[in-house]
């Protein structure tokens, strides 16, 4: 069981800006905000996420619809508007989660190196006029 799930009086907030008026009801919100939530917390890939949370893409899937609906947008501006407590507007610090090592400036490729030996030795290919 992951720790720090969202307590009820945490879902409370959120719940009314997760549900639709329209359509089928959604399934599992709680279950995958906390699951996104501890993505953001732990800084881990998504197909790292534990099997509690529900499948992995399945979170992700929700994610994404809820990034591209600006869900994230609207909770963030209700919160702000609420002046409510400030320990509940706290942010996602990103100095905490760590870039792939290709984001760093690392370098690939092959990590023998030519020798410029045979180059100094032999005669030039082509000779300018």
């Amino acid at each position: 069981m992951a720790r720090d799930l969202m307590s009820d009086e945490e879902w409370a907030v959120f719940e009314p800006f997760l549900m639709c008026s329209t359509g089928r009801p959604p399934k599992a919100h709680r279950r995958k905000l906390d699951g996104v939530f501890w993505i953001a917390r732990t800084g881990a890939g998504w197909r790292d996420l534990p099997a509690e949370f529900g499948h992995w893409n399945s979170v992700w899937k929700q994610f994404r619809r809820w990034a591209l609906s600006g869900v994230f947008d609207i909770m963030l501006e209700g919160f702000a508007d609420s002046g409510g407590d400030a320990d509940m507007l706290q942010m996602i610090d990103s100095t905490v989660i760590r870039a792939h090592r290709c984001a760093a400036g690392l370098k690939g490729g092959s990590k023998i190196r030519r020798s410029d030996g045979p180059a100094a030795v032999s005669p030039p290919r082509s000779t300018f006029g």
